[in-house]
Formats: C-alpha cells, sequence, structure tokens
C-alpha cells in the first residue's frame, strides 16, 4: 500500500468526506449467497475479485472511503471452517489489498480523484456471534476477553497498511472501552461508531452522553458515530454526541428498511418512514452535516447510487 493517509489531518483541515455503501447487497447482485454466518467474509475465501470490483463501483460513485470486507473475518469465525489463525489473519489482510486495488485502478482512471482512504472494518464480538448480538450488545465479556478476541485481526489490519480502523457498529460500552485501549496501541486513526437502542443510547442501554465522554479528547480516535441504524435515529443520535465531544461526528444508516436477526430478513422501516423523518440517505444528509457529521455514508442495503447522490453525481 502507499504511504499512509490521515483522515484526523483530513478532517482538520475542513474535509467532508463521503463513505461507501453496502458490501453485502453488492455482491448479492453479482449472484453471492451470504446466508452464512461469515456473511461477506466468504466471500474472501471463494470470489474475492468480487469485493475489488464492489469497492471500485463504489468510488466510481464518489466515495472517499472505501470499508474493507472484515467486518466478521476473524481467526474465530475462519476456525469453524477447519482453518488455523495465520490463514485466518491472511484472508483478513487480503481485505485490505483487495480495497488498495480497487483504490489503485479508480486513480488509474481518475488520476485527479481524492482523497481516497482505506478503513478497516472491525466488527464487534456479536458480529462473530452472527445471532443479531450487534444490535443488542447482551454479551459479557472481560476487557481482557474483548482484546484477545479482537486483537489478531486488528494487527493484521494495521500491518497490511490501512490508513484507519473503523470500529462500527459497536453495541456495548463495555467492548467500546476494551477497544479504545486496543487501538491506542497502534498509533493509527480509528472511528468508533454504535448500534443504537433508540436516539439516546446505543444497544446496550448506555446513554450516547457517556460513549461521547469516553471517546472525546482521545487523540487517535478522529471521528464518532453511528451506523447500521434506521435514518430516523440519525439526527437525534448525532445531536445527543454533539452535546459531549468536539470530535467530528459520522453517520452511516441503513436504507430505511428494518433487519430482523431471528428470520435474517427486511422490512420497510414504518418509524423511519414516517413524518418528518428523511427517506433515504440523500434527503436526510443536508441535516445530518449541520449537526456535526463530516462523514456521511451507507450501511445495509445501501448502493453505489445512494453514494452517488451523498457525493452529488446523482
Amino acid at each position: 500500500m502507499p504511504s499512509r493517509r490521515s483522515l484526523s489531518t483530513l478532517l482538520d483541515a475542513g474535509a467532508g468526506l463521503v463513505a461507501d455503501g453496502a458490501l453485502a447487497t453488492e455482491l448479492e447482485a453479482r449472484g453471492c449467497d451470504l446466508n452464512d454466518a461469515l456473511w461477506s467474509a466468504k466471500v474472501l475465501l471463494e470470489q474475492p475479485e468480487l469485493i475489488r470490483d464492489v469497492h471500485r463501483d463504489y468510488f466510481a460513485a464518489g466515495a472517499n472511503i472505501a470499508t474493507t470486507a472484515s467486518y466478521q473475518a476473524t481467526p474465530r469465525g475462519f476456525a469453524a471452517r477447519g482453518m488455523g489463525e495465520r490463514e485466518a489473519l491472511e484472508l483478513v489482510a487480503l481485505s485490505a489489498r483487495l480495497a488498495d486495488e480497487a483504490r489503485r485502478q479508480h486513480l488509474e482512471d481518475h488520476p485527479d480523484a481524492g482523497p481516497l482512504l482505506v478503513a478497516g472494518s472491525v466488527g464487534p464480538y456479536g458480529a462473530y456471534l452472527a445471532d443479531g448480538s450487534e444490535y443488542r450488545g447482551d454479551y459479557a465479556l472481560t476487557a481482557e476477553e474483548f482484546q484477545d478476541f479482537h486483537a489478531p485481526r486488528i494487527a493484521a489490519l494495521v500491518d497490511a497498511g490501512v490508513d484507519l480502523l473503523a470500529l462500527e457498529t459497536l453495541p456495548s460500552f463495555a467492548e467500546a472501552e476494551a477497544l479504545l485501549a486496543l487501538s491506542r496501541e497502534h498509533g493509527v486513526d480509528t472511528w468508533f461508531s454504535f448500534s443504537l437502542r433508540d436516539g439516546g443510547h446505543i444497544s446496550d442501554g448506555t446513554p450516547l452522553a457517556d460513549v461521547a465522554r469516553l471517546l472525546d479528547g482521545q487523540p487517535h480516535v478522529a471521528a464518532v458515530g453511528v451506523n447500521c441504524v434506521p435514518l430516523n435515529l440519525v439526527a437525534p443520535a448525532l445531536a445527543a454526541l454533539g452535546l459531549h465531544t468536539d470530535k467530528p461526528l459520522l453517520a452511516y444508516p441503513n436504507s430505511g428498511e428494518t433487519y430482523h436477526p431471528a428470520t435474517k430478513t427486511w422490512s420497510q422501516d414504518r418509524a423511519a418512514s414516517g413524518s418528518g423523518a428523511p427517506s433515504s440517505l440523500g434527503t436526510g444528509a443536508p441535516e445530518w452535516r449541520q449537526l456535526g457529521a463530516r462523514i456521511v455514508g451507507g450501511c445495509c442495503r445501501t448502493t453505489p447510487a445512494d453514494i452517488a447522490a451523498l457525493a452529488g453525481k446523482a
């Protein structure tokens, strides 16, 4: 990879950035069956070139940030397929290389594009459980157990040269505390992004005020925000965070549908489509940016077309 790019430097200079959208949606559109505990990480094993192609599509749509296909890529997850830790971590590193290859290819065709960054995705322990726990945060591990779980993947992503770590869809305050200490050791920019119970609390019930206080003043934390949440919760969550931190904020919500972990299905989110709620990323983004969101993108069920709308290319 090229020299690591600094997200915090870009944000300090006033940049507003567009993150990518859902990876799984686009992989499914290319024929991938993701009904699997590894989710999109399964494609690292089977058709990694498709992941690179999706990253390219998001760069072409105007995204500044590609998020690696490592959200559910962990040694413990791959162990269920009979893989050793070394082989598993090679796949984590592959996720970073694929995003960088897409960046290089895009820059060959669009040399004036940029800035383009690669964010190493670090999903929560609940993602490994593959039972919807990342939307509840109802698991209890010690700080040491959290760090033992996350440390190998984080080290592999940093060693592979990602520009930053995206610690995302975090439902647990205790897990965030453990990740804060662990990520501090690596000397790279990070963002912390949380799933929500409601507009004022992360999924385990911790007030967003406490989350903001935890992360405020931490030099390696470049931004704080929410992801994988309904459109109608973004504005109240950003407002709650902004009361207690001066950090740049970020938001990359879902498309406007609700995920049902028990059945692994989606339905139209009635709350998100209610009076006054944004109907899409493009309609919600102006308010989110006014509330301090300096990075805006999409999560589940969003597409390159949604990202193009955010980037003004639609």
